[in-house]
């Protein structure tokens, strides 16, 4: 609902032109931004109008209760002359709303928290949005049937955010398009801990309430930002060249994920030869009680897992999207296999070096198996939002890269593996964008049968 006052008719006209860009002040005549981006699986996802450039988030979580207050500062650049903009925001109640320090009105419709500034914004304008709100967070179903947003634990919280779940516990454009800096910093009470992505830079008590600040300078989609809130242990070590490595474990479960968690700076290190330099500041992970979530995430820097979901090879999975899926983003949903195809081949690949199956065989396994799942969609074309996360995705993803591998050899493959990587660094990608590399890279081959059977064409492909 509008935070406005009622307006007597003569202020409510002068309101009414200033909202639409035609205040006598000769100000810039802006348009609303809009809500979506017209993501193919997720069209209520993400805003228009504006790029936003960080995020400081201010939370309060006391797990008795459930509650959780917040501020949130966006600051953002706007992309066209603005009158009004989206939020995406589900649940949760909004005490004020201002843009660059002035009140502004606002309204609530969904998932949408449209903000109307005080003054219209110029193309090219930064402007700091800041949303004071409160309440309990809510967990979200995802169309498959999972559950993200703000899960609340036995002993705290656990935020996910894939694909839309970031919006349950802060406001902002959550859509994967656009990526941004964070600084996040959570109040919880004394005994607990508040682990997030990229680096602690602080931490302090007062009142009986423990304060831990964290903050991620390369840019991040919200879907893999996260807060997990909660009795940890806490390890430091380091991976290659001195990469700061933070492990966060459920104390029940320390003992038993030791030896797989130890194995973090190997893996970077093999992972560094196959795929470039590791793009970000800091690595790690957080492990949960089984039951806590129901899936491994690639949350930035620092992958959470169910303890009971914790192997060598989800390990190698889940830090091989640190390259492919949070360095290199997706530009919608339906490119989805460029992170899951690619973290797929990364666990064949890894079996392959250390004494399994090589990628070949496990291609031909896959494909002489014969399993209607892996055949239902093409990859670069999941049927549905339910879909994004289908086996197609994965292993149809990953057969698709062995194809390349084949047609290219290793030299020009691994070329292909690093460049995209190193090429599209926090940035954002299509599949047209890599179909369009990979013909960049060996311009004397011909591809086009590759991306018609295995790409995008329906069905089982008559020939392995």
């Amino acid at each position: 609902m509008s935070r406005s006052v009622r307006l007597v008719p003569a202020l409510a006209a002068l309101l009414a032109l200033a909202l639409t860009g035609t205040a006598c002040d000769g100000g810039v005549r802006g348009t609303p931004g809009g809500s979506g981006v017209r993501d193919p699986y997720f069209p209520k996802a993400g805003n228009g109008g504006y790029d936003v450039g960080h995020y400081d988030l201010t939370l309060d979580y006391t797990p008795a209760t459930r509650r959780l207050t917040g501020t949130a500062v966006v600051t953002a650049r706007a992309t066209r002359d603005l009158s009004a903009f989206d939020l995406d925001l589900a649940g949760l109640h909004v005490d004020s709303v201002t843009v660059e320090g002035k009140r502004a009105r606002w309204s609530r419709a969904g998932q949408e928290l449209t903000v109307r500034p005080h003054d219209d914004l110029s193309e090219g304008e930064t402007f700091r949005t800041t949303v004071r709100y409160s309440g309990t967070p809510r967990t979200l179903t995802d169309p498959d049937g999972s559950e993200e947003g703000w899960l609340p634990t036995a002993d705290g919280a656990l935020a996910l955010g894939e694909p839309v779940g970031s919006m349950a516990w802060f406001p902002g454009d959550h859509h994967p398009s656009d990526k941004a800096s964070y600084d996040i910093a959570v109040t919880v009470p004394k005994g607990l801990q508040a682990v997030s992505n990229g680096e602690l830079t602080d931490e302090s008590t007062k009142g009986g309430r423990t304060t831990y600040r964290w903050h991620t300078a390369q840019p991040m989609a919200s879907y893999v930002a996260t807060v997990a809130i909660g009795h940890y242990d806490i390890a430091r070590t380091t991976g290659p060249h001195g990469l700061p490595v933070l492990t966060a474990v459920d104390p029940t479960r320390a003992a038993a994920s030791r030896k797989v968690l130890a194995q973090i700076p190997e893996i970077l290190d093999w992972e560094e030869t196959n795929f470039g330099p590791y793009p970000f500041s800091s690595a790690g992970a957080v492990v949960d009680r089984p039951g806590d979530a129901g899936y491994a995430l690639e949350t930035q820097t620092r992958p959470v897992f169910p303890a009971d979901q914790l192997t060598t090879p989800l390990l190698v999975h889940e830090l091989a999207h640190q390259w492919y899926g949070d360095s290199v983003t997706p530009a919608s949903w339906r490119d989805i296999w460029l992170n899951e195809g690619f973290a797929q081949y990364a666990e064949w690949l890894y079996q392959e070096d250390h004494g399994g199956k090589s990628v070949q065989e496990k291609f031909t396994e896959v494909y002489e198996e014969d399993d209607e799942a892996v055949w239902a969609f093409p990859p670069a074309r999941p049927s549905g939002a339910a879909h994004i996360t289908d086996t197609p995705v994965y292993d149809r993803g990953a057969m698709v890269l062995q194809k390349i591998r084949q047609k290219t050899g290793d030299d020009t493959f691994y070329d292909i593996l690093q460049g995209w990587a190193a090429d599209h660094r926090h940035g954002t990608v299509s599949t047209a964008d890599f179909t369009a590399y990979v013909e960049k890279k060996a311009p004397h081959q011909d591809f086009r049968g590759i991306w018609k059977d295995w790409l995008y064409g329906d069905g089982r492909p008559g020939h392995p």
